[in-house]
């Protein structure tokens, strides 16, 4: 029987078969998880840990493996972004106004993992409301990344808002975990963290039982170390759910299947207008590395140009605004969560939302007031959406030529935690290469590529036509494959 030690730091590909092979159990390997949290306790990954539900439902999957009912994911430890409501378990948003928030009902995506056998480990850190870029808007405090620079002890961002997933994934604290991702939340801190985040087609993934930022954006994805173990938890997060209007009734494919690493005969984009002012050279370097591995695979790169790129980030930052302001005006301290006050209403809306909300939730909510009220709905607005659609139309066009298109994921290294707060635009900029995809629902992946000078993560992003995870998956482990990345990041849950 394995040690607590062997079991950190395997893919849940290897879990799978070390399982299978009876060289632990599942709640070996749960025990060895909840050990692990403990180790990393300074990254405040966690927002709630559940040690005992861990260990219950790993024995329930020993008990299922013992009558040979085996699911995809059985016995295998995962953690939970804290924007999935979980059943009887705290669901906060990482936010003050949910607190004491326990929902009665199970979100799709996590119960489609309980069903495929998966643990939980607990609710994954993050931007408060899925809103920040650095991880740095909780209310439960920031998230640290678990790579430094080299020479240097200064804690770094792990990026947002799912955070905390991403570091706790790259720490080993957990083999995989899952994410929301709205204009990069998933993308961007898989690249500050060196592991791998996907994004999936708009409507591929239910949205039912996540808590809303903004409706037409806002998918559920994997974050993994590698490419394989995204494509094991894909295909059994996905699926039609008829509780969600917006969930795409089309057959599932067998992700892992298309994981040839073959690139012949596939044509791959090279989008001019993501190079962007300002970005240091060794993002520039590492992109045309990338390209040339793909080129030695046997893709084709074609240069293409999506010319409303440059409006992406505006188009954005108006139309996700609006949509939380909307989405937000549920939490008034009547139904459930924080209550400050039982004077007249007015009292209590105003007491109970000016202080259970943070700064930057705050900030958003104005903005998507103010472009949605009358007089600035056409000028703003409507207008966003109207850009929102060419660049949509530039994707389709660029999509008759090519299979997949490569860009940077994020325009720089991960910074300094902390930095950046007092510049709102300036960590919005983060979402520079990512907004794009998200603004047309396209499906998206970040594969960790390089490091930087100071010795952070680097990471490169594919993107695909709209339910072309499998093309996605397999351009991703040709680019894993080619790439050799080794994560070594300064903190970790076992050995290093």
């Amino acid at each position: 029987m394995a040690g607590s030690d062997d079991m950190i730091g395997l893919s849940i590909a290897e879990m799978r078969d070390g399982m299978s092979l009876g060289e632990f159990t599942a709640l070996n390997l749960a025990e060895a998880h909840i050990c692990a949290a403990k180790n990393v306790k300074e990254l405040c990954g966690y927002v709630t840990e559940t040690p005992d539900q861990a260990k219950e439902m790993a024995v329930a999957s020993d008990a299922r493996r013992a009558k040979n009912e085996v699911g995809a994911l059985e016995g295998v430890p995962l953690a939970i972004k804290d924007l999935f409501c979980t059943k009887n378990v705290p669901t906060t948003a990482a936010s003050q106004i949910l607190s004491g928030f326990r929902p009665t009902y199970e979100s799709s995506v996590t119960a489609n993992l309980w069903r495929a056998g998966a643990v939980m480990t607990g609710k994954a850190n993050m931007d408060e409301f899925a809103m920040g870029s650095s991880n740095m808007t909780s209310y439960f405090g920031p998230v640290q990344n678990p790579w430094r620079r080299e020479g240097d002890e200064q804690a770094v961002a792990p990026g947002g808002s799912s955070g905390g997933s991403a570091a706790l994934v790259a720490a080993s604290a957990v083999p995989g975990a899952i994410g929301t991702d709205t204009g990069g939340s998933i993308r961007q801190p898989a690249a500050f963290c060196g592991v791998v985040g996907m994004k999936p087609t708009y409507g591929r993934c239910s949205r039912w039982g996540i808590i809303a930022f903004a409706s037409s954006l806002d998918q559920a994805g994997p974050i993994t170390r590698t490419v394989q173990d995204a494509a094991i938890m894909l295909s059994v997060m996905a699926g039609h759910d008829p509780k969600d209007s917006t969930s795409v009734d089309i057959a599932v494919p067998e992700y892992e299947a298309a994981l040839t690493g073959s690139m012949r005969g596939l044509k791959v984009g090279i989008p001019s207008e993501y190079r962007v002012d300002g970005m240091p050279g060794e993002i520039e370097k590492l992109w045309a590395e990338g390209a040339d591995w793909l080129l030695r695979s046997g893709a084709e790169l074609v240069d293409i140009s999506l010319p409303y790129t440059k409006y992406a980030l505006p188009t954005y930052y108006i139309i996700a605004p609006a949509e939380a302001s909307s989405n937000l005006a549920r939490y008034d301290g009547v139904k459930y969560g924080l209550r400050l006050s039982n004077d007249d209403l007015e009292t209590q809306y105003a007491k109970t939302r000016g202080t259970g909300f943070g700064a930057e939730v705050k900030r958003r909510i104005m903005i998507g007031t103010y472009v949605l009220s009358a007089g600035y709905y056409d000028a703003y607005y409507l207008r966003a959406q109207r850009v929102r659609r060419l660049i949509a139309r530039d994707f389709e066009q660029a999509f008759e030529k090519v299979d997949v298109i490569l860009t940077p994921t994020a325009p720089h290294e991960a910074f300094t935690l902390g930095d950046k707060m007092d510049d709102p635009v300036a960590m919005y900029l983060n979402d520079v290469f990512t907004v794009p995809a998200s603004l047309a629902g396209l499906p998206a992946i970040s594969v960790p590529s390089g490091l930087s000078a100071n010795g952070l993560p680097l990471g490169l992003q594919l993107i695909a036509p709209a339910f072309g995870e499998s093309m996605l998956f397999c351009a991703a482990s040709s680019l894993e494959s080619c790439a050799g990345f080794v994560p070594r990041p300064t903190i970790v849950a076992g050995p290093n």
